[in-house]
């Protein structure tokens, strides 16, 4: 019997050489990235002195810290946590990127770190945004993260594989986070619980690597274990020169490869879609939504804070303005990001159609970044959360940058 693709790239990292790889097995794998950031990289120190007291860290090369929950911090708890962080890291030899770099699993993958194959762990719950390489990625408690800091490796139980094949193309205005949204209704938040998915078919191969970032970065939303999508030729020219002097593996699946379950779906004719609180799941189509009135937009997160997802808001509000009374808020991805929106012009695009610009982070993910909503104010987000209290006491709606930039304009949600 053949192997899946995840439990290829769990056979690749056994500690233990013989262990049979199939699925509820436990074994033991060797970490490529171990990882902390702002929220909870204290605790991981914390965890590593009171248990590993005077020890060294496994490989400080292959240990990072990224600070970006509160990036810079605006609470003395955040202040202190991050200072924690890298009074430890200066102590340990390890990278630090701090409040300037930008979200942690993104400068992983822009750094050429994280690469097709590998497996990374930290304290980030949407870590499985890995997938989008064709590598695992796992979010894990303190503990567990001071655990895979000391020793380099941890245990998992072999997740069982489903196969989705997406026949069809996007068609503007719909896009990949539509594709996505599409995927949460067929499935909802428990239809995929537990399982390493595998995403197939002429819709996912013509995804470009901002695309594939979106899909797998909501397979925590999906319940999935992780959202993978097969590295090929689009992920190796994107780590050419990022990560060139390392051997970039492209994992395929196996013919015989065994799934528990395989679907078909097809995005034919796709319309842009909102997830309505008070969850991912509750997809709507947009059209239906033009009564909602909305009181603020935030274009960002690890789900689309992409250039090219800013790059697409900043052309269609291009020489207009947002709509009086809306506060409208865009926070890059990373400083790599924050760069190509200053040296392209679309910063002073946004800027001048009144949009608030934050420096590189989670923002609106994350507690007080960039402002949270208020009892009864309506929000557009392209984030990948909207339960009560995630965003502020207000109600939000997840969305594709194409949606949020007219729904700016208009003040109503509409892709148009």
């Amino acid at each position: 019997m053949g192997l899946t693709i995840i439990e290829k790239i769990f056979k690749n990292h056994l500690v233990r050489p013989d262990d049979e790889v199939k699925p509820g097995n436990i074994v033991w794998i060797k970490l490529d990235v171990r990882s902390a950031r702002d929220f909870g990289g204290a605790n991981v120190v914390k965890n590593f002195n009171k248990y590993c007291k005077n020890d060294k860290v496994n490989d400080a090369s292959k240990t990072f810290f990224t600070f970006d929950c509160q990036a810079p911090a605006n609470t003395i708890p955040y202040a202190n946590n991050q200072q924690i962080c890298r009074e430890f890291a200066r102590a340990q030899g390890i990278k630090v990127y701090d409040v300037n770099a930008g979200i942690g699993s993104h400068v992983l993958i822009e750094e050429g770190i994280a690469l097709p194959g590998t497996t990374t762990v930290g304290t980030d719950s949407h870590l499985n945004i890995m997938g989008a390489l064709g590598a695992f990625g796992q979010g894990m408690g303190d503990i567990d993260i001071a655990y895979a800091v000391r020793h380099g490796a941890t245990w998992f139980e072999i997740p069982p594989s489903i196969k989705i094949t997406i026949n069809g193309r996007l068609k503007y205005p719909a896009t990949a986070k539509d594709l996505t949204l599409f995927v949460l209704k067929e499935f909802g938040s428990a239809g995929l619980l537990g399982a390493s998915v595998e995403f197939y078919g002429e819709a996912v191969e013509n995804l470009s690597i901002h695309e594939r970032i979106t899909l797998s970065s909501m397979a925590t939303e999906m319940g999935a274990i992780v959202g993978l999508i097969p590295a090929d030729k689009t992920v190796a020219d994107y780590f050419k020169s990022r990560a060139a002097s390392k051997t970039i593996e492209l994992i395929k699946a196996d013919m015989d490869a065994a799934y528990i379950k395989e679907y078909t779906l097809d995005i034919t004719g796709l319309k842009p879609l909102a997830a309505a609180p008070p969850s991912p799941d509750n997809v709507i189509e947009v059209e239906k939504l033009k009564d909602v009135k909305v009181d603020s937009v935030f274009i960002g997160s690890c789900t689309n804070g992409r250039f090219e997802d800013i790059k697409a808001a900043a052309d269609i509000v291009a020489g207009k303005k947002v709509k009086d009374g809306l506060m409208a808020k865009i926070v890059p991805a990373t400083e790599e990001v924050y760069n190509q929106m200053i040296d392209s012009g679309v910063l002073t695009t946004l800027f001048k159609a009144g949009f608030i610009i934050s420096s590189q982070g989670c923002g609106g993910c994350a507690s007080g970044q960039i402002g949270m909503t208020g009892k009864n104010e309506v929000q557009i987000s392209t984030s990948n959360r909207n339960f009560d209290g995630k965003q502020g006491d207000g109600k939000t709606y997840l969305t594709s940058p194409v949606v949020a930039a007219y729904s700016a304009l208009n003040g109503y949600i509409c892709c148009e």
